[in-house]
């Protein structure tokens, strides 16, 4: 039978390494991105104070259109003319645009995704 010694590293240098800060050569963790970047509540915040006349397409593509009263996280209230306000769940629109885009469909920067 062959003795074999057993490597242990010396604790005391262990707590001299931890004591004298944090290592230089770790690196720091990542910081996790914001849930939320407010980028639909700036959107929608920005058409409600303007009144700005608005296209819903819908997943089906049936085109709403009109003006958004109020929203929240699942729904947005379409207020139109000449027929019944609509409130519309978010997971149902396709995309919207402003209703004074001269072509059919919208720019990207105009574009909302549904969610």
């Amino acid at each position: 039978m062959i003795h074999r010694k057993l490597i242990r590293p010396n604790l005391s240098d262990l707590k001299e390494k931890m004591a004298a800060g944090p290592s230089s050569h770790r690196p720091r963790p990542k910081q996790v991105p914001p849930e939320q970047t407010n980028a639909e509540a700036f959107y929608y915040l920005k058409q409600m104070n303007a009144k700005t006349p608005m296209v819903v397409v819908l997943n089906d593509g049936e085109q709403l259109q009109g003006v958004i009263e109020w929203y929240d996280k699942t729904c947005i209230k379409v207020n139109r003319d000449n027929a019944p306000n609509l409130l519309v769940n978010k997971h149902c629109i396709k995309y919207m645009y402003k209703a004074d885009e001269t072509s059919g469909t919208a720019s990207d920067s105009e574009q909302e995704e549904g969610f």
